[in-house]
């Protein structure tokens, strides 16, 4: 049987380790067949950001293709793959003031604007709820 998980993710990418973690466990949930649901509040909003890029590292001299440097939003928009794959549902909610705040309006497709009510609801609805906070 399927259960729920949700998620409240604070950290912006590529800040600590903590965003990771949580893709990652986001990751095996739907792997097993799981719903998701996350809410991103604060810097998370930018984790779905369309306009990521990879780039190369001067500092190690490597090029663009040799530093094959992943974006959290090629990661993201993989796990909204995964859930289809898998016949799960994940629910990414980004909080939209947090994104008016920082400009952070285009996403990649599936993350939808909502607010904090959103994530009471989710937590309500969850077989557990993880708030992954920023420190």
């Amino acid at each position: 049987m399927s259960k729920t998980l949700t998620l409240a993710l604070m950290d912006a990418p590529y800040e600590k380790a903590a965003s990771t973690t949580a893709l990652r466990l986001i990751h095996e949930a739907l792997s097993r067949g799981h719903n998701v649901n996350v809410f991103a509040y604060e810097g998370a909003v930018n984790l779905t950001m369309a306009d990521q890029k990879p780039h190369a590292n001067p500092v190690k001299g490597t090029s663009l293709e040799e530093e094959d440097h992943p974006t959290t939003k090629e990661w993201i928009g993989s796990l909204f793959e995964l859930a289809e794959n898998k016949g799960a549902t994940l629910k990414w909610i980004n909080c939209g003031l947090c994104v008016d705040e920082r400009g952070a309006g285009n996403w990649i497709p599936g993350p939808v604007r909502g607010g904090p009510p959103h994530f009471v609801a989710f937590a309500k609805s969850s077989d557990a709820t993880l708030v992954i906070p920023t420190k």
